[in-house]
């Protein structure tokens, strides 16, 4: 079994409150769960307004699928035109490693 996990700090756009945080980096998560179907969840700078942290879990029978699934994340939160993509870190490991 392969392991993968993605984590993905964000700019936020024009977001002025923690409220409106939540109205643009559920959507992402939401997103990223039922397109995907992995785990995804907001992990980081949680009081912090225009930033978000978005970690990413995936498990698969081979690395090239963990590959797959985490490049389709990345590009699909990249996409999105109300955030910025600081940067991701990634990693793939076996389950018996």
């Amino acid at each position: 079994m392969w392991i993968g996990w993605l984590e993905l700090d964000l700019l936020l756009g024009d977001v002025h409150s923690l409220k409106q945080k939540r109205s643009v980096v559920r959507p992402i998560v939401a997103e990223l769960r039922r397109r995907l179907s992995i785990s995804a969840a907001e992990v980081d700078h949680l009081d912090l307004f225009r930033r978000a942290g978005i970690g990413v879990a995936v498990t698969a029978a081979d690395r090239a699928h963990v590959v797959e699934l985490l490049d389709a994340a990345e590009r699909l939160v990249a996409s999105r035109p109300e955030v910025e993509l600081l940067s991701a870190r990634r990693r793939e490991q076996r389950s018996d490693d």
